[in-house]
């Protein structure tokens, strides 16, 4: 029986023990910052970067992992018994780390390698890579383990609520003004995936209405579908995420613990300090 490696990125969200436990490598986004370099997991986490934001009143860029870390990661994996690799990666929509993870496969060209657009970003990715390491430790093939992950794709629902428009006014999304507006009026904008990207779905007035509103939306969308998987995401907005998640625990029912998880920098920079959501994989 072949051994698989998993490997995604860690705009997965993936917590470093969770991916542990699945066996799951996580190649990291780098955030730039002034004329200095941060590694996601390594030196920056969330709480660092909007220090560093609301310091210097001004967004960092993200980069891709070069093609250089996957050919690192992939060599890793090869090293330590791995006959064939399977890398998700976050939506080829918002990043090119897709791209560089396809570049990287030109090193092995003896080597079977799988990279896969994950058309999803945060825990939405992180729960493939998670079915993707559950498949092949069930004894799952290759084609098994993409059938798997594209059909987790399907089943996935993602929303979340932000409290201020003021970061995605720092990066041009909205304007300064609508920001400010809306920030007086006490709107949260509501957000979701769609076609591989985090879009504003819509605006609700006060933190307890888009909770609730969240929360609507994520019952409308699973459709009395059983849950299989949930997780709560933040950024720098734990006792949020706490909230969203009892909130949920309560209304439906979600089987084992739920997550709560770090949005984690490549993304936190495009959303904003106080986000909080949920993302839940459904049964078929």
């Amino acid at each position: 029986m072949k051994k698989f490696a998993i490997i995604t990125d860690t705009d997965s969200s993936l917590p470093p023990q969770i991916a542990e436990q699945f066996g799951i490598y996580q190649v990291p986004i780098t955030i730039h910052f002034e004329n200095e370099n941060y590694t996601t997991g390594l030196d920056i986490d969330d709480v660092r970067v909007f220090e560093l934001i609301d310091r210097y009143k001004k967004l960092p860029t993200t980069s891709a992992p070069p093609p250089a870390a996957f050919v690192k990661a992939y060599q890793t994996a090869f090293d330590q018994g791995a006959d064939v690799i399977v890398c998700i990666c976050v939506s080829s929509k918002v990043s090119s780390t897709y791209s560089s993870a396809q570049t990287a496969c030109e090193m092995f060209p003896d080597r079977e390698i799988h990279v896969v657009d994950s058309l999803n970003v945060s825990m939405g990715q992180g729960f493939m890579a998670i079915a993707a390491a559950e498949a092949a430790k069930a004894g799952a093939d290759g084609a098994e383990i993409l059938d798997v992950i594209d059909n987790t794709r399907e089943r996935l629902h993602t929303f979340a609520a932000l409290p201020t428009l003021k970061y995605l006014a720092m990066s041009g999304r909205v304007g300064k003004m609508v920001a400010g507006m809306a920030d007086t009026l006490n709107i949260k904008p509501i957000l979701t995936i769609q076609d591989g990207k985090l879009e504003l779905l819509e605006r609700v007035r006060t933190t307890k209405k888009a909770h609730n509103r969240v929360l609507e939306l994520v019952r409308l969308s699973i459709n009395d579908k059983p849950i299989e998987k949930a997780a709560a995401i933040h950024v720098n907005n734990l006792q949020g995420a706490e909230t969203l998640q009892g909130m949920l625990c309560e209304a439906l029912s979600v089987p084992g613990p739920v997550l709560t998880v770090e949005f984690t920098p490549g993304l936190s920079i495009h959303a904003g300090a106080g986000l909080v959501g949920l993302v839940l994989l459904t049964g078929e």
